[in-house]
């Protein structure tokens, strides 16, 4: 059995491996142990009983007239990573894929199967994450010196031995700036021409806040987007290990409180646009006076080719509106919205959430059927912004005549209507906002997506998911409190 202390660093481990291939020792043959300088041997990777450390003897260094193996580059990439993993058994693992390689396996980091690169690409991406946290989470508090010149220093602890992988890029970042980056395990110094490397210190060698703090702190208030909040993404891309660094997460509680009302006043600012169909809105807010108007809207092309008007339905004063995209076939056909396969789709997710298509308001976005001819039959065309746009007039006179405590948009056209702009249904699906026209407002699948979904097990998912969004609306009407979701 050959034993092969090192310290637990990639230089070390090629070293050590070089002298080991030149001795063609084979990889069972190997007893890896990580050495800490002051600290003996950390572990070990055959986990027998830990004996107190004595110096290790250099492995015997090769012949010089020994012939060096061929290694591929992608290896030494590879194992500059996993090098700085803490699993114990890294080094064994990047020996035996590094025999392997140079003993008739050339290819072997091409089979992505294989347990031994399965293994070493894991360790890898699990490093190459943890070096992506720290150049996010890393914050520096300016310090004097005696001298009164002034130093930056920062205090992080990674998951990794990731400081000889992570600290070259603030090397890059702020080459003018003297720094200092502190973990547990090792330091990073930067003084404007060398970086250097130091022991490892506690969080109490670093300074816990400086007049910079408030600064961060007002800039992330600036660029925090309510729209985007994502308390479970949130707490997985920065766990709260690292909030005690970060200046910005004593002002996250707030920002996230004040999340509903911030989008309520972003959506009333960008849906401040002119629309066209404003010359056709009567002064009332009276349903049927409404309804009688549009008819004879015409503020887009839409109205050239559809058969009527198709004005939205329900009793004034009802709690929940519906909103979707445009009337269908059928409904541009009989004039009434969601009557065609949509509208059986929704009827019976209703009952599912145990709401009634009597008791709602249902309409849509646009009022006019946008088709394309196929043969004999009249294709949907979904609406493009200007016709959304055109028509928004009538759906807000119909949010002011209604009232409701609670709209649903079924569809990204129908959100867009109030919006603007972009929306994405898979990222802010059920997410509720109280906004200007409702207390509370959300957007969900429009049923007729339900119905073009590729497989039974998406149909069945979707539908679960849009009748859930429909059980949300229910239990905010029957007061119950609300939030993103």
């Amino acid at each position: 059995m050959i034993r092969a202390p090192i310290p637990p660093t990639f230089e070390a481990f090629r070293e050590a491996a070089r002298a080991l291939l030149a001795r063609q020792a084979a990889p069972e043959d190997v007893f890896w142990e990580d050495v800490v300088e002051g600290q003996g041997v950390l572990f070990n990777t055959r986990h027998t009983p830990h004996t107190p450390h004595t110096p290790r003897a250099a492995l015997p260094a090769p012949a010089p007239d020994a012939p060096r193996p061929r290694v591929p580059a992608a290896f030494m990439s590879l194992a500059s990573a996993v090098a700085c993993h803490r699993d114990a058994a890294r080094f064994s693992l990047l020996y035996r894929a590094l025999f392997r390689l140079t003993h008739g396996e050339p290819y072997l980091l091409d089979v992505a199967a294989d347990p031994d690169v399965a293994r070493l690409r894991a360790l890898e991406q699990a490093v190459r994450r943890d070096v992506h946290k720290m150049h996010a989470f890393v914050r520096f508090r300016r310090v004097e010196d005696a001298g009164g010149g002034e130093r930056y220093v920062a205090w992080y602890r990674p998951d990794h031995r990731i400081v000889r992988l992570g600290a070259p890029f603030f090397e890059r970042r702020f080459p003018s700036m003297a720094w200092s980056i502190l973990t547990p395990d090792e330091s990073a110094h930067w003084d404007g021409v060398e970086l250097r490397y130091g022991p490892g210190l506690p969080r109490d060698a670093a300074p816990r806040e400086d007049e910079l703090e408030e600064l961060f702190r007002t800039y992330y208030r600036a660029i925090y987007n309510p729209a985007r909040v994502n308390l479970r993404a949130m707490r997985a891309e920065m766990p709260a290990k690292h909030w005690s660094t970060l200046p910005e997460t004593s002002v996250m509680s707030e920002l996230v409180r004040d999340a509903a009302s911030r989008v309520g006043a972003m959506q009333s600012s960008r849906s401040g646009a002119a629309s066209a169909a404003e010359a056709y809105v009567p002064g009332s807010r009276e349903l049927p006076v409404l309804r009688e108007a549009a008819a004879s809207c015409r503020a887009c092309a839409l109205c050239e080719r559809a058969t009527q008007t198709v004005f939205g339905e329900g009793p004034a004063g009802a709690a929940l509106m519906l909103v979707g995209e445009q009337p269908g076939d059928e409904e541009d056909l009989c004039g009434r919205p969601f009557v065609g396969p949509a509208g059986r789709v929704l009827d019976e997710a209703l009952s599912g959430a145990g709401l009634s298509r009597g008791g709602l308001y249902v309409t849509n976005a646009v009022k006019h059927f946008k088709w394309e001819p196929r043969g004999e039959r009249r294709l949907h065309a979904k609406p493009v912004g200007p016709e959304i746009q055109a028509c928004r007039a009538w759906l807000q006179a119909e949010v002011e005549a209604v009232r409701p405590r609670v709209i649903v948009c079924l569809g990204a056209t129908a959100a867009r209507s109030f919006l603007g702009g972009r929306f994405s249904i898979t990222q802010s699906r059920g997410q509720v906002f109280r906004t200007p026209w409702a207390e509370a407002w959300l957007a969900t699948y429009h049923p007729a997506a339900l119905l073009r979904m590729p497989d039974e097990a998406a149909r069945a998912a979707a539908r679960a998911h849009f009748q859930a969004d429909l059980a949300k609306a229910a239990s905010l009407l029957a007061g119950e409190a609300h939030g993103s979701g």
